[in-house]
């Protein structure tokens, strides 16, 4: 049966992650898994409603956010040590890291920092990020062209390009189907130089990603893949529908 999934995600008081496409199909350098949660637990902070209950505009939003080891370790079933861990490691990659947003319109790209400053707290056992201006528009309540999910849907996953592959299936809800080019899939998994050979990289990101959605929803996630001879040039993944009543 299809089901209205952004009612659903709307009506529930868990946190959200609530983001723009194009941040959804940002090459994230060097993240690891722990980096990425911790990165979407900070963005799903960010509210974005006003008191009469309409959205406010990134410049309107705090630009500073607090997140525990025990929120961490509580919504990514971690243990708390090792969530301690993860935040403390997690300072440098979000000073380092600047985010590459394709413009495939024009085949430009712009690179954005993520935060201006990133602190780790020992008392706490907690970080304290500022996040960038030039951020802030991509994370806050977008009108249009979002991708909006609950955090922890994405809680059981052991690796990054799991995550990856379910968040870009968000925006292909309501068709059922993604195609996207070997090229794509390098970017949208920050592997670039790696996995060299096509079979590697299916094997290590996309064909195990597979296999942990379908292992943790009813989705029938599966791909075929595209060929310009004997070559592999593109990858299109299907999946359930699920209707989704825009807002």
């Amino acid at each position: 049966m299809v089901k209205n999934r952004l009612q659903n995600v709307l009506s529930s008081s868990t946190s959200k992650i609530y983001k723009s496409k194009k941040l959804n199909n940002a090459n994230f350098g060097n993240f690891t898994h722990n980096d990425y949660q911790i990165f979407l637990h900070l963005v799903s902070k960010i509210g974005g409603v006003d008191e009469f209950g309409k959205y406010l505009q990134s410049e309107k939003l705090p630009k500073c956010y607090v997140l525990t080891a025990k929120e961490f370790s509580y919504v990514f079933n971690n243990n708390k040590d090792n969530s301690y861990r993860a935040l403390k490691k997690a300072i440098d990659k979000l000073m380092k890291t600047d985010i590459k947003i394709e413009k495939p319109e024009d085949g430009s790209f712009c690179r954005i920092n993520i935060c201006s400053m990133a602190e780790y707290n020992k008392n706490s056992g907690s970080i304290t990020v500022h996040f960038t201006d030039h951020i802030m528009p991509y994370l806050a309540q977008v009108k249009q062209k979002f991708v909006l999910y609950n955090l922890k849907e994405i809680a059981n996953f052991g690796s990054l390009y799991t995550t990856r592959l379910y968040e870009l299936v968000q925006e292909f809800q309501e068709t059922g189907w993604i195609l996207k080019s070997v090229d794509q899939l390098r970017n949208l998994f920050s592997v670039d130089n790696s996995f060299k050979k096509y079979n590697d990289l299916k094997k290590r990101t996309f064909a195990h990603a597979c296999q942990e959605i379908n292992d943790n929803y009813d989705m029938d996630m599966r791909f075929e893949e595209i060929k310009e001879g004997r070559k592999v040039v593109a990858v299109k993944f299907l999946f359930k529908k699920t209707l989704v009543h825009k807002v």
